[in-house]
């Protein structure tokens, strides 16, 4: 009971802000010297300090609580074919330190490497110690096998699918007993966009990234949804026009094949543009007004659609995210998506950009960690647990 209660008052100054002791117990319904009891457990363990008096109001002035945001602190980490991002948040999610780096390695073990100790560096620069860090969360390509230690379908990343690389990342991220999860980085880029971006109190939405490879985030119930194998979203294998031989051992698969960045580049040089060098100067110059790049832009909105089309069949989402380095193109890819899903779904979803650009992943990384450390930090500062909690 004692436990449930400490839980209770700092939920409520983590949900609605700092507060006095009568304030607690009247969210709460807890009396006052039970709140008293909690707040003098929960201070003493470093989870919760004052922050002044409170002069509303006649009689005393009363001393004012919050939940100390700096009583733990995550890592999310965004494991991407050309680059490395990584955050280090306190347990308000305010970012205390960042680092973003390219990605040049060459091998799986180098990434592990890389990425260990680029967390080790970021870690450092905010001014902490390894075992201030309660919970990290990685996003990377891939539908992450915890039983096998295998990511699957992650062809972008040199060595990324050797079986046992998932358990060497998180053995080198598990320092000093941090907590770590391995998550595929579509489903990372939905979180964000859900918790901070452009699906704010939307129930049920798709975020489709399309750059080096393509893939899909779903959330259900305001839910992250996996599936059974944790391969939902994984678009990359959806089969796309007469499926050529040997097509189930196709890498990528079909539908990243059509639709990713190397297939716009490759259709803007079929179609007469000889000296585009990336997808982005192809969409660069449809923005100017390029004819070619036009209809370049306007096939791959319907390939995009294609894959749209087949989940709003099956999901019915209220908003479809475009992310990624092709995706975030929205102002030229929406429209002819719209068209294209009008002649063949009854109910077209709204379609918009995502408002995190690059950092969405981070930002889903931060938001995941930060659901697991705010109970972890529970067990780091030596208070129980209540009966029945794992």
């Amino acid at each position: 009971m004692r436990a449930l209660n400490q839980r209770a008052v700092l939920d409520r100054l983590r949900t609605h802000g700092e507060a006095t002791r009568p304030q607690i117990a009247a969210g709460t319904g807890l009396s006052k010297p039970t709140v008293g009891q909690a707040l003098l457990d929960l201070e003493q363990h470093g989870l919760v300090r004052t922050t002044g008096r409170s002069l509303a109001g006649p009689g005393r002035a009363a001393v004012v609580y919050q939940a100390a945001p700096d009583a733990g602190h995550v890592v999310g980490v965004d494991i991407g074919r050309r680059a490395i991002r990584i955050a280090v948040a306190d347990l308000e999610g305010s970012i205390v330190a960042r680092l973003d780096e390219p990605n040049r390695c060459r091998s799986a073990s180098a990434l592990v490497r890389t990425v260990s100790e680029s967390v080790e560096r970021a870690v450092s620069s905010a001014g902490l110690a390894p075992h201030d860090v309660v919970s990290t969360v990685v996003g990377t390509p891939g539908v992450p096998d915890p039983a096998t230690g295998t990511v699957h379908r992650a062809p972008n990343l040199p060595g990324w699918e050797r079986r046992g690389l998932l358990h060497e990342l998180v053995a080198a991220l598990a320092v000093a007993g941090a907590d770590v999860v391995v998550e595929n980085d579509a489903n990372l880029c939905a979180v964000g966009e859900h918790a901070l971006g452009a699906a704010l109190g939307v129930d049920v939405l798709v975020c489709l990234t399309v750059g080096t490879g393509i893939g899909m985030g779903l959330l259900v119930d305001g839910r992250l949804f996996r599936g059974a194998h944790g391969a939902a979203g994984e678009i990359a294998d959806l089969p796309f026009g007469p499926l050529p031989a040997g097509a189930a051992a196709h890498r990528p698969g079909p539908m990243e094949t059509a639709a990713a960045g190397q297939a716009v580049l490759e259709a803007a040089r079929a179609a007469g543009l000889p000296k585009v060098r990336s997808a982005k100067d192809v969409f660069r110059l449809a923005r100017s007004g390029d004819a070619t790049a036009l209809r370049v832009v306007a096939e791959e909105a319907e390939k995009l659609a294609y894959v749209v089309s087949a989940v709003t069949a099956v999901l019915d989402p209220r908003l479809i995210v475009l992310g990624g380095g092709i995706g975030g193109n929205a102002d030229l890819l929406a429209e002819p998506m719209r068209r294209a899903l009008a002649a063949t779904v009854p109910s077209v979803p709204e379609i918009v950009a995502g408002q995190l650009g690059e950092d969405a992943v981070l930002a889903g990384a931060i938001a995941t960690a930060l659901g697991t450390a705010r109970d972890l930090v529970f067990d780091r500062r030596g208070l129980p647990r209540a009966a029945g909690e794992a």
